[in-house]
């Protein structure tokens, strides 16, 4: 069987169709690579895409993606509700199919340095390819976001690990690493009182006593009038979509305010969301055998991994 990895690139556009349209052209053009989605949303003023791929075509895209992006993306003026460091904000890759974490870590330092080396943006790596242990967790790299770091990157404790301790002047700096599958989870609320999605924020999200395994953030969805925990599962086994939907929903009643909805920013292991089913549908005796994709991948090709 082929060796497979996911690569997530997040890029720091949501806005403008044409500048979308030429990083994801850019990605797609290497040979083997499949675009399997692609999210931009203009209040985040974020681009994400999810491709798949053999480990060194998918090395390859990553750095493509990423020399079109430098190319177009001025972070000087960039706005947006998601956090950042660059016009690349963040690239992790993920094992798929016969190939393993160290795999991964071993293409996102690759990959890291070619982008400082040929393109003179700094990298920092994160996850499980981090060099640091405080680097592991990504939101310590963003700290402070662009401008943040723009102002704290000669400090040794902030130098990146690839490239000079200066930003690009456009581009700001990017993150490489390597993780398991991840879950972009946003839940809208029923008010645009933005300091009450903070509070659920906090309350929900591991740093501060939460779900050990969920980053969570509270943004202002700007032309819907409406507030947004913006939520990162890390690791869906040990916060369970159904779950986190819960607490977030009995926090909001605190405040006197509805959950209006929840959606999935890119793509989503289907364990996630039989899970979910699970408990919402009180399945008795449920076998995940009985998914018939489950079925179908077994006969025909063997069960994915």
């Amino acid at each position: 069987m082929r060796k497979i990895v996911e690569c997530v690139p997040n890029f720091s556009e949501g806005r403008r169709p044409e500048v979308i349209d030429a990083i994801v052209d850019a990605l797609r053009e290497v040979p083997g690579i499949r675009v399997l989605d692609q999210h931009a949303d203009p209040n985040h003023n974020r681009l994400v895409v999810t491709l798949v791929g053999e480990p060194e075509a998918t090395a390859e895209a990553a750095f493509r993606g990423a020399q079109r992006a430098v190319e177009l993306i001025n972070m000087e003026e960039h706005q947006g509700e998601h956090p950042r460091i660059g016009a690349v904000d963040v690239i992790p890759f993920v094992p798929v199919q016969w190939v393993s974490m160290r795999d991964c870590v071993s293409l996102a330092r690759q990959v890291g340095r070619r982008i400082a080396q040929e393109l003179g943006v700094p990298v920092y790596l994160y996850g499980e390819a981090a060099t640091r242990p405080e680097r592991r967790d990504l939101a310590a790299v963003r700290k402070g976001q662009y401008e943040g770091l723009k102002a704290e990157i000669h400090l040794p404790h902030r130098q990146p690990d690839f490239g000079e301790a200066r930003m690009h002047p456009t581009a700001g700096a990017t993150a490489v690493g390597a993780r398991a599958p991840l879950i972009a989870f946003n839940i809208n609320l029923d008010t645009s009182d933005v300091t009450i999605a903070r509070k659920i924020a906090r309350a929900i999200r591991g740093s501060s006593g939460g779900f050990r395994d969920v980053r969570a953030l509270g943004v202002m969805i700007s032309d819907r009038g409406i507030a947004q925990v913006s939520i990162n599962v890390c690791d869906y086994r040990t916060a369970p979509l159904h779950r986190v939907f819960e607490v977030v929903r009995s926090e909001a009643s605190r405040y006197g305010v509805r959950v209006l909805g929840s959606e999935i920013v890119g793509l989503v292991p289907l364990d996630a969301l039989v899970e979910a089913a699970e408990y919402c549908l009180r399945l008795q005796g449920f076998d995940r055998k009985q998914v018939l994709e489950r079925r179908i991948w077994s006969t025909l090709e063997g069960e994915p991994t």
